[in-house]
Parts: C-alpha cells; sequence; structure tokens
C-alpha cells in the first residue's frame, strides 16, 4: 500500500526523534512473526523502556542519513523494525532483542544496530547483547572480592573446630 508524502514525513519525524536521543539502536528482522508474539516482544521491551518502530526501509535509511554516525549502514535485509533506549544502560535494546532471538527459533533476529555513535554489524552487536546488565557485573565482582575472605573464614572455623 503506498503512502502519501505528508505519511512519510511523520515517519522519518518518528525515526529521528527515536534516535535522536537514544544511547544506542538495534536494526531488527521481524520475518514471519505472529502478531501475538509482536504484541508481547512490545510490552516486554517498553517495560524495560525500551522503545520499538517498524517503519519501511527507504525511510529508515532517510531517517538514518539525517543522522551523523561513523561507519557503513549494515544490510538491512527483510522487514526491519528499529529497538532503541534512551536510559543509562546502553547495551540494554541490544539485550532485550537477543532475549527474544533466543526464544523465537529464527523469527526475530538481530541485523545490526547503532552502539556509541558508530554502525555496527550483527556480530558486534550480538556481542554487545551478551554484555550482561551493570547489576549483574557488580554482583559478580562483589562475589569475586567475597569469595577468598568467605574461604578464610571456613577454613579459621575448621581450625576452631578441630581444637575444640
Amino acid at each position: 500500500m503506498a503512502i502519501n508524502k505528508i505519511k512519510k514525513k511523520e515517519i522519518i519525524a518518528k525515526v529521528s526523534g527515536a534516535l535522536k536521543g537514544a544511547t544506542s539502536a538495534v536494526f531488527v528482522n521481524f520475518h514471519k512473526m505472529p502478531v501475538s508474539e509482536t504484541t508481547t516482544m512490545r510490552k516486554a521491551l517498553r517495560a524495560q523502556g525500551v522503545g520499538y518502530t517498524v517503519a519501511k526501509k527507504t525511510l529508515l535509511k532517510r531517517a538514518l542519513s539525517e543522522k551523523k554516525f561513523s561507519g557503513e549502514i549494515p544490510e538491512l535485509a527483510g522487514e526491519i523494525a528499529v529497538a532503541y533506549g534512551k536510559g543509562d544502560d546502553i547495551t540494554l535494546p541490544a539485550r532485550e532483542v537477543y532475549v527474544f532471538q533466543k526464544k523465537s527459533e529464527g523469527r526475530v533476529t538481530i541485523v545490526g544496530g547503532i552502539f556509541e555513535s558508530v554502525y555496527k554489524t550483527r556480530e558486534e552487536m550480538t556481542e554487545i547483547a551478551s554484555i550482561p546488565s551493570r547489576e549483574v557485573l557488580l554482583a559478580r565482582f562483589v562475589n569475586v572480592i567475597n569469595s577468598p575472605i568467605q574461604r578464610f573464614v571456613i577454613g579459621l572455623n575448621q581450625i576452631a573446630e578441630k581444637r575444640a
């Protein structure tokens, strides 16, 4: 179905506005995804503070050309959407889409993205998606610090039990 010029300008403005304040964005291919799964994914992304916009590739490329990101735009094959985040956690959009990529059996895939104002390939965005959240990293760090202390206390406890 053809879209008139006014509607096209609105879509370009919407995508540009979404990318303007975004800390990172992920290009998502959602081929043959049922409406129920799409709705579930949108709700889950929204709950995490991640925006999700679908646009025609030509309009998306126009919106991206207005922005001055470095690198080369990855190949946008298939039906494309943009997941973007505006919070402090710049890996959140990639991580949340990656969760659905694992669940969807190939219906949702990461195609590429924008990270720190640089276009990234599918492989690079998948690596970024595998980075744990800040809270998880802090918990792991505390565990690493706590582990030697805990072993020392267990050793002291065993010595005390032997003497008693």
